[in-house]
């Protein structure tokens, strides 16, 4: 009998060694990784520059002291984010839901010292930002809010692309302070939002005195090509919330604050223990730096485009499939049905990937993959669809693994 908590269904798959993008697990079985413990594993596995300074910090003896005192390791890694962000200061956590728990804090505070007595925060449809009680109520899925009401109020939800419905709170609603946006919902099932509408949001923002909040959790790190998708759109966020890639595979996240946010918090307004601890900055700094020196950015959007174009190309004309969307290494294949499935089938190909939203495969490679590999995913996932498309629709339940 295991006593984990039951909370995940499971894969009944264990993997035990990685090196590059290739994983093995207890059998000796060799995986192609397309989704890097979802979006994660920014330089794969067994990168030595991530590997020896780690191991250097643990060796060291220092893998935590706390906040109370000063850390060398979390300036250093609060430098790097700051130049790739453009922003000014930087709050460690653990995790996403935690950075966007920091960015809602920031924007109600914000909104208190402007003398908005409840504020509120604009987020949209099938987004999502976390599980904890403020984030799941910020999230746009009811299938992760339910059982957990009440939910947290001071949300304002609209459809995504849409200017006119933010246009119309604007003239409606004046208890708005912020607005809080994944730039592409991961979760969600791999919606771009156009570049025009970003940079009109960030107008609408700008009009208003609002923050504009620019989740990037998932998206951010180099995945798209550039380092953060606002800056695809050529716009200057207040709020970034960070996580899942920031540390090489080591478990932290960061809320950055800039412009407008600037200076909002102040000390005893928030804290963690564990954040911007000096292992998981250590990781911060390596992967930062690795991913600048083996230029990652634009090895993303090459292979991403390698990906996209084989996919698209591969699976033309098979009935089921809709289309293939993302940016650089973050990428959906959309299908008209639920396929869940497709994960077992993928995993059996020695394939490694995920399911949202139901009905779309989701591709999140580490960004060190090659061009070869990039090749070598298509030339195992076209198959995969293929056959699943071509079993009896009501043959293809969703699965839990998804």
């Amino acid at each position: 009998m295991s006593h984990v908590m039951n909370t995940y269904a499971r894969l009944p798959v264990a993997f035990v060694r990685g090196e590059g993008v290739w994983l093995w697990d207890q059998s000796g079985r060799k995986y192609l990784d397309g989704l890097a413990g979802i979006a994660v594993n920014t330089l794969g596995y067994g990168h030595p520059a991530l590997s020896k300074a780690l191991n250097a910090r643990i060796a060291s003896g220092i893998v935590h002291t706390s906040n109370l005192f000063q850390i060398p390791d979390q300036e250093a890694a609060a430098d790097r984010i700051a130049e790739i962000t453009g922003l000014d200061e930087v709050f460690f956590c653990n995790s996403g839901c935690e950075a966007n728990e920091a960015a809602i804090k920031v924007a109600r505070l914000y909104g208190h010292k402007r003398g908005v007595e409840r504020p509120e925060i604009i987020v949209f449809e099938k987004a999502f930002h976390g599980r904890t009680l403020a984030t799941l109520s910020a999230t746009g899925s009811r299938k992760v809010q339910a059982g957990f009401e009440p939910l947290v109020s001071g949300f304002v939800r609209v459809p995504l692309d849409d200017l006119d419905a933010v246009r119309s709170i604007a003239a409606h609603n004046k208890n708005v302070v912020a607005v809080l946006i994944e730039p592409i919902q991961g979760e969600g099932g791999i919606h771009v939002s156009r570049m025009e509408y970003l940079r009109g949001l960030k107008e609408i923002c700008d009009r208003n005195e609002w923050l504009f909040m620019a989740d990037e959790v998932q998206c951010g790190l180099g995945r798209t090509g550039q380092w953060f998708v606002y800056q695809h759109a050529g716009i200057s966020p207040d709020v970034v919330p960070l996580a899942k890639g920031l540390g090489g595979g080591v478990a932290v996240g960061a809320c950055v604050t800039g412009n407008r946010a600037k200076g909002v918090f102040s000390p005893g307004k928030h804290g963690s223990t564990f954040g911007g601890n000096p292992l998981a900055c250590t990781g911060v700094v390596a992967t930062i730096d690795a991913m600048k020196g083996e230029k990652l950015l634009d090895n993303a959007s090459t292979v991403g485009r390698v990906i996209r174009e084989g996919l698209a190309q591969g699976l033309a004309g098979t009935a089921g499939f809709v289309e293939v969307r993302g940016m650089g290494l973050m990428i959906g294949v959309e299908l008209d049905r639920p396929c869940g499935d497709i994960v077992t089938m993928a995993l059996e190909a020695g394939l490694v990937l995920n399911v949202t939203a139901d009905n779309v495969v989701r591709l999140l490679p580490p960004l060190v993959m090659s061009e070869a590999e990039g090749r070598q995913l298509v030339g195992l996932l076209v198959p995969v669809v293929k056959a699943f498309l071509a079993r009896p629709a009501a043959a293809a339940p969703v699965s839990k693994a998804g």
